[in-house]
């Protein structure tokens, strides 16, 4: 019998992580790194931990949807920072971590002796992240940022929803998610930046600056044009037709992005060829002028046959078109399973659950395995012994005194 190949290296092995965060945006970051991979310390306060383990319903074992969400392959510790104890361990930690990442408010780290001019004393090669919600270097660096506020002041929610309707926020909280993955690229960024200088850095995230970096062509046709952007709906303010229709069992979406694509849609799948050749509709800079004529003739025609019909066609003739699916749809779609995004784990206390998976595909140093985000103090015992060394007398007076706390 051959014995079992190895395991491929992971691309972060041997990277640590202390993670100060909670909510979304930090969580999102650290655990984009274990999947990649890093050794991800969790610190969180023994009185309930993470805010968003109470985010129920829905939940599974005690724990809610939202916290596992963002959690996976972690280890926690739960130390209390107002505690001289508790300071004492984060010190110790981030002596023997690579990266911290922090979502506190502004100035509280720092008060505790835990900010970065603190911890870089300690570990000259630390890379220290701080996310908020308008930057560390900020006039308004001490008000607190939340994904919602910074939908509405950062633009998004102005040029998102009905034409006629109210601004509307996005159905996640996409501005925390946004922050999280920039958070991600600049931290991997300072560490390739540290094999050249030796010397970590300060990483400063907000979430304002996110939120309008992607504005994207949005934001650049403003500035280009002096036009404030408008509501378009499901519709796109510069291709058309590229938007949802009714058709006569469901909705579907048609993303119609060049002439050539709008001809093949006439002739070939809407049997309707001088729609192709009308000088109101043959280039897309007319059809975007006369976006109105246009689409009633097209909501009509898509109106009499089933969704099937039409995105078969559409298919057929390499046009991109799609059903408006439902989340179970989505998770449930052949597409989304054959790319493992959907996994199974054992957890604690719900036994087996389904978490998502990472979308990170790399073909020699695959991602971590997925494993269940951890209870609170899950691992603080193993942290204080196995990696800081702690005898257990020790140990036993740290969570007498309630400076820690185990599961």
């Amino acid at each position: 019998m051959k014995p079992k190949p190895p395991a491929p290296p992971l691309p972060l092995g041997r990277l640590r992580v202390l993670d100060l965060s909670s909510v979304l945006a930090g969580p999102w970051c650290t655990m984009t790194l274990s999947d990649l991979g890093a050794e991800v310390i969790k610190v969180e306060n023994p009185a309930g931990g993470d805010a968003t383990r109470g985010w129920l319903p829905p939940g599974a074992g005690g724990e809610s949807a939202y916290y596992l969400c963002a959690n996976r392959g972690k280890k926690s510790i739960a130390v209390d920072l107002k505690s001289q104890d508790g300071r004492h361990i984060i010190r110790r930690l981030a002596s023997v971590s690579d990266v911290v990442v922090e979502n506190f408010r502004f100035g509280a780290l720092d008060a505790l002796g835990l900010g970065y001019g603190d911890l870089k004393q300690i570990n000259r090669k630390l890379i220290y992240c701080s996310i908020s919600g308008y930057g560390r270097q900020s006039p308004v660096a001490e008000r607190a940022g939340y994904d919602f506020i910074l939908q509405a002041e950062g633009g998004l929610m102005s040029i998102t929803g009905e034409p006629d309707g109210a601004p509307m926020k996005t159905g996640v909280a996409i501005v925390d998610l946004f922050a999280g993955m920039i958070a991600t690229q600049a931290i991997l960024a300072a560490l390739l930046a540290r094999r050249r200088t030796g010397r970590g850095q300060h990483v400063d995230v907000a979430l304002m600056d996110a939120q309008i970096a992607m504005l994207a062509n949005v934001g650049a046709a403003y500035l280009v044009s002096g036009k404030a952007p408008q509501r378009y709906g499901n519709a796109h303010a510069n291709v058309a037709p590229y938007q949802s229709f009714a058709a006569s069992d469901g909705a579907i979406v048609v993303a119609i992005g060049s002439d050539p694509q709008f001809r093949r849609l006439c002739i070939d799948v809407l049997d309707e060829p001088d729609w192709a050749s009308d000088p109101r509709f043959e280039m897309n800079e007319n059809r975007v002028v006369n976006r109105q004529a246009l689409i009633g003739l097209l909501e009509a025609k898509f109106a009499k046959q089933p969704r099937g019909h039409w995105i078969a066609r559409m298919r057929a003739c390499g046009l991109p078109a799609g059903e408006i699916r439902t989340i179970p749809e989505a998770l449930g779609s052949e597409e989304v399973l054959q790319r493992d995004m959907i996994r199974k784990v054992d957890h604690p206390t719900a036994g087996e659950i389904s978490l998502i998976g990472s979308p990170l595909k790399l073909s020699d140093t695959p991602v971590r395995a997925v494993s269940a985000p951890p209870l609170l103090g899950q691992h603080t015992l193993e942290i204080l012994e196995k990696l800081l060394g702690l005898e257990r007398a020790e140990i036993d007076r740290l969570i007498v005194a309630q400076a820690v706390r185990g599961s």
